[in-house]
């Protein structure tokens, strides 16, 4: 099995600790919330959303995979780090075994900067097609970016 590392930053005008909140405290009330047409549900299968716990994302009727389930592996908030892996989807990845994902949100002026790491990691002789992980950083940066607005629109949320 091969391991593909992607990185990407994303700036935001939102303090820190308001995003970890949404992403990772609160995100099983939060991003129902901030986005009901790509997120219908998020539950916790096992824990109380600490590490060792797995939380599964239930996706709406318009996406393409309808849910996936991510175990997560650390979890800092008091430096606003996350690593969790995707262990399970409705869909198969023919190529992929799973993903694992770093995220650290690091102050920037009034805002911050998502620092986001993917590993996939692939079947032996099997690729990654560029066009695929755009794919998935362009999900990533939707979210943020609606999480950003609505954080925005509502100053004392997370607050």
């Amino acid at each position: 099995m091969g391991v593909m590392t992607y990185s990407q930053e994303i700036t935001s005008v939102v303090a820190p600790s308001r995003m970890f909140k949404v992403l990772f405290l609160d995100s099983q009330n939060m991003l129902p919330k901030i986005v009901p047409e790509g997120i219908k549900s998020i539950e916790f299968i096992e824990g109380d959303g600490g590490v060792g716990s797995i939380k599964q994302t239930n996706f709406g009727e318009s996406s393409h995979i309808k849910y996936v389930k991510h175990k997560i592996d650390a979890l800092d908030a008091g430096s606003f780090y996350c690593k969790y892996t995707m262990i399970e989807s409705d869909i198969k990845f023919e190529k992929i075994d799973l993903v694992v994902e770093e995220v650290k949100l690091v102050a920037a002026g009034s805002g911050c900067v998502c620092k986001m790491t993917s590993e996939y990691h692939v079947q032996e002789g099997c690729e990654l097609k560029e066009e695929d992980i755009k794919k998935g950083k362009d999900r990533a940066m939707g979210l943020y970016k609606a999480i950003e607005e609505y954080l925005v629109a509502n100053p004392d949320v997370c607050a």
